[in-house]
């Protein structure tokens, strides 16, 4: 009898573990499988010299990313409403705004949190690539892969700023930090007193963003973004001061790329 209770215990945490393994594993893949997906595709339609032409490119970006977030957070929610047919339920009640962090809209306090967010992160980031920067296997230098040349000018940079900083930071924030993070923190925070809930999730939450940027130094720079945007959806309750910190480091990444020659 006395082993009944540890066995539920037990029972519960495996249960809480599964769930949290495919929520990441779910993102994860979802992510890089609508990157891979649309590539080939645009590759097979347009071939590889227009591909890589910033139009196309940022065609790519806007596809990729919208297939993200119906595979994310739609494909759940329809297989959801499916499972409970017997009560008939449209998707947008399985999954709201308020569950993604869009509710109402920004503020001036995610206005004015968004360059704070941003010396945060940037300053945390430098922190860990200067100690990471002491092991030979990490490039501190290693350019990322934007698919945008660094020569580019004219139009070609007012498409690859739509691409890159508007976009991206959208679409990344509604998929990590407003479907996953929520996801996480639900299922974490009631079974964990609420900061070991907020921690666990902004961790697991920053490791699979990192990891599905693939290179080590971006992706422990974006390790850096990601924890200070967790703090930033739990200071505001939604995404929106996030999504302008995002923009905000993807615009200064871009400034410097295109006039500085930094990348």
């Amino acid at each position: 009898m006395g082993n009944k209770p540890a066995k539920k215990n037990q029972k519960k945490w495996l249960k809480i573990a599964v769930e949290v393994i495919l929520i990441s594993a779910w993102t994860f893949a979802s992510v890089v499988a609508s990157q891979f997906v649309i590539g080939y595709i645009m590759l097979w339609t347009v071939g590889a010299d227009t591909f890589s032409k910033p139009l196309p490119l940022a065609i790519y970006y806007v596809l990729a990313n919208a297939l993200a977030i119906s595979l994310v957070v739609f494909v759940p929610a329809a297989l959801l409403v499916k499972r409970k047919a017997k009560k008939p339920r449209r998707i947008t009640e399985v999954v709201s705004r308020t569950e993604l962090g869009l509710k109402g809209w920004p503020t001036w306090t995610d206005i004015g949190l968004s360059p704070v967010g941003c010396i945060v992160s940037l300053m945390l980031a430098a922190g860990l690539v200067a100690l990471f920067s002491q092991f030979s296997w990490f490039d501190p230098e290693q350019a990322q892969e934007t698919g945008f040349s660094l020569y580019a000018s004219g139009f070609d940079r007012v498409i690859s700023f739509i691409a890159l900083v508007v976009v991206a930071p959208i679409a990344e924030e509604i998929i990590f930090r407003g479907w996953m993070y929520g996801k996480l923190r639900e299922k974490l925070s009631g079974n964990l007193p609420e900061w070991g809930g907020i921690v666990l999730s902004t961790l697991i939450v920053s490791v699979i963003f990192g990891l599905a940027h693939f290179q080590w130094n971006v992706g422990l720079n974006v390790f850096c973004l990601s924890i200070v945007l967790c703090g930033l959806r739990e200071i505001t309750g939604t995404i929106y001061a996030g999504i302008l910190t995002h923009m905000l480091r993807n615009g200064l990444a871009l400034c410097l790329m295109y006039f500085m020659g930094v990348h």
